[in-house]
């Protein structure tokens, strides 16, 4: 623990050095990645976004001797075509090589920097954007394969996590390396030429990180740099100089936390037999409730006595238990093994229930989850398979991210003041218009802006759909559907019509959360509705068909607004609940099409339309068609030179 200044405040702060416990996610970094594959049920791009998370890249390390000493400084890189334009090397501020490297003149001067690069973010200072920071140790190494003496800088851009902590410098193909080179007159060498044009360093604005042609690389010149990498790393083996490896960018999991919330970590320091595990019969081990919170920046657990001492489980004696706690990401990790046996006691789930009830059939959750939880929950899963509790590797078949809501071209924020209250939009349209307005304004897996007309057009819809409703719920309340007769066309359309709606809603919500569109199915039906019962006087209407329609219609629209579905079904003399219904089935029978309009085209343009049965024959047709008065306006008296027929749709008469 060491105290300090921010750099941009002045403000004391304290710097802890931490022993911490990770979780070795690393060792699954290749079937974390080959197994996206398998996942055919995941959108692309959150299977992307795992990919470049994981980061896996091929390449080759090198060693490169430091002057004067037998150490060596590894880097693993990429582009090892790129080694003959090597002109310093940066080491990471937090790699055991700076200590070793460093001059007893310059440590004190090398502490500052670092005690100044800890207050940066760690992440934001890799950028390309940020300023690029460095301290020259006063050191050299050699380029091994040009034996060129190199200097060796500490370098706030570089990060102990990715690669070895250690990176070669290649300015002329670099925009980071280009950028600390320009600010610390380092030599700029180019070794990759666009196929068009040289590049002169003196005049490089920034760096050439295209393809090219190798140049300046000795046995390589002239050498197209796609072909050139695996040329040089083969090179590279055949001299000793160097190997193929592969990194990966993920790091292990730190599961750590120096808080009071999370599970404890199970684990007793003891003088004697060092690090143990609580025993299994001691778990789990549970945290004290008469905590005491106090501003020390150190989890209360480390304060409590009571927790902290406690007896070896090996020798009996004193012992300290860890106090840190669990990253919270470890419990959501397998939440869905736990909730198969939710009241299970003596162990966390019991694998023959697991293995009968998962892998999870559907997950839904924000895109927010795509990294760190999705990919923590397959890692644990991972884990459990190979040490036999699940007969299964990857925990979600399928997977549905919803979009986000924006405002005003921003996305819902406390912060930005763009949130609209639920309250004030349920006390002013309802809970129902809010649901089916949210499901309504745009694909799910799409990101919506939040529109206040919109939620009005849904309010109207609601409104009209309740006028409807009533204005024939006298005419079917005593009604069933049984025995139902159809007693013209127009009946047989509207029927077939509420059917194919119904079946297009279920296909809507079961293939792929298509709410707005059902939704739309909705809409469309009460349209149709609503025409009957205005083009059809009162005394003529078929009031089992339009029992069957307000039923359906009523059971359709519960998942969207299930208040307004709740009075409906009531209001029809049900005694039981709308949400204990089956979904509503539609009647294949029902969507077949008795009738049929065709269009009549002469010589290219449509100069009629008639209505015949579906099934009806050429020859038959042939005679409807000529013997119409609007077709003999343009045929009678010429001769026809061909009368096609396309089946369902259109006839061609050519005349």
């Amino acid at each position: 623990m060491k105290d300090g200044k921010c750099e941009r405040c002045g403000t004391s702060v304290t710097i802890r050095h931490l022993e911490q416990w990770f979780f070795k996610i690393t060792d699954y970094a290749e079937r974390l990645l080959n197994d996206l594959d398998k996942l055919t049920g995941w959108p692309e791009h959150v299977k992307t976004m795992q990919r470049n998370w994981i980061g896996k890249s091929t390449g080759a390390e090198i060693d490169f001797p430091v002057e004067g000493s037998d150490t060596k400084i590894r880097v693993f890189t990429t582009r090892p075509d790129t080694l003959w334009g090597v002109t310093f090397m940066a080491l990471a501020p937090e790699s055991p090589l700076v200590e070793e490297l460093v001059p007893e003149e310059k440590k004190e001067e090398l502490q500052e920097f670092l005690e100044r690069v800890k207050q940066q973010d760690r992440f934001r200072r890799t950028s390309v954007e940020a300023e690029k920071e460095g301290f020259f140790l006063g050191r050299y190494a050699i380029n091994p394969v040009t034996g060129e003496r190199i200097p060796i800088y500490v370098a706030n851009y570089i990060l102990m996590e990715y690669g070895t902590g250690a990176i070669m410098g290649v300015p002329a193909h670099d925009q980071r390396d280009f950028s600390f080179a320009k600010k610390y007159g380092i030599p700029i060498k180019v070794v990759i030429k666009p196929a068009d044009r040289d590049l002169d360093p003196e005049k490089m604005e920034e760096a050439y990180e295209g393809e090219g042609i190798m140049v300046n690389s000795g046995p390589f010149d002239g050498t197209p740099s796609s072909e050139g990498i695996e040329k040089v790393i083969n090179w590279l083996e055949e001299k000793g100089i160097g190997k193929r490896s592969v990194q990966y960018k993920l790091r292990d999991w730190l599961i750590s936390r120096q808080r009071y919330w999370g599970a404890p970590i199970p684990i007793i320091y003891c003088e004697k037999c060092g690090i143990v595990p609580v025993p299994e019969e001691d778990l789990p081990v549970r945290l004290p409730k008469d905590v005491e919170f106090l501003p020390t920046g150190q989890s209360p657990l480390s304060f409590h006595e009571g927790f902290k001492r406690t007896k070896c489980p090996i020798c009996g004696g004193e012992a300290q238990r860890e106090t840190d706690t669990m990253d919270t990401f470890v419990d959501s990790s397998w939440y869905f093994l736990r909730y198969v046996n939710p009241h299970l006691e003596d162990k966390p789930f019991e694998p023959d229930d697991v293995n009968y009830w998962l892998p999870v059939d559907q997950y839904i959750g924000g895109v927010e989850h795509a990294v760190l939880h999705l990919l923590y929950s397959r890692f644990v899963t991972k884990v459990l398979h190979d040490l036999g509790y699940l007969n299964f590797d990857e925990p979600f078949t399928n997977l549905f991210t919803q979009g986000m809501i924006y405002k005003d071209g921003a996305k819902m924020s406390k912060s930005k003041g763009n949130v609209v209250s639920p309250d004030e939009m349920i006390e002013k349209y309802g809970a129902d218009t809010l649901r089916m307005y949210i499901l309504f304004m745009a694909p799910p897996e799409k990101d919506a802006e939040w529109s206040d007309a919109g939620i009005e057009g849904v309010h109207r819809f609601i409104k009209r759909l309740w006028n409807t409703f009533y204005t024939v719920l006298p005419f079917v309340k005593e009604e069933n559907t049984e025995n139902l007769v159809l007693k013209n066309s127009t009946e047989k359309e509207l029927r077939r019509k509420l059917h194919s709606i119904i079946k297009k809603i279920t296909e809507d919500i079961e293939g792929g959360f298509k709410f707005n569109t059902a939704i739309s199915g909705l809409m469309e039906l009460v349209n149709h509705l609503s025409q009957y019962l205005n083009s059809v006087p009162q005394e003529e209407w078929n009031r089992k068909l339009l029992r069957e329609i307000v039923e359906k219609l009523t059971l359709a629209l519960s998942p969207f607004a299930p208040h307004l579905a709740e009075e409906f079904w009531h209001d029809l003399g049900n005694d039981s609940l709308v949400v204990q219904q089956a979904w509503p089935s539609y009647d294949p029978k029902a969507l077949e099409v008795e009738e049929v309009e065709i269009a009549i085209q002469i010589n290219g343009k449509v100069r009629d339309k008639v209505v015949v049965p579906v099934d009806i024959s050429e020859e038959a047709l042939k005679r409807i068609v000529l013997e119409r008065e609007r077709v003999k306006e343009y045929v009678d008296g010429k001769p026809i030179k061909k009368f096609l027929y396309v089946r369902g749709r259109i006839v061609n008469i050519v005349v």
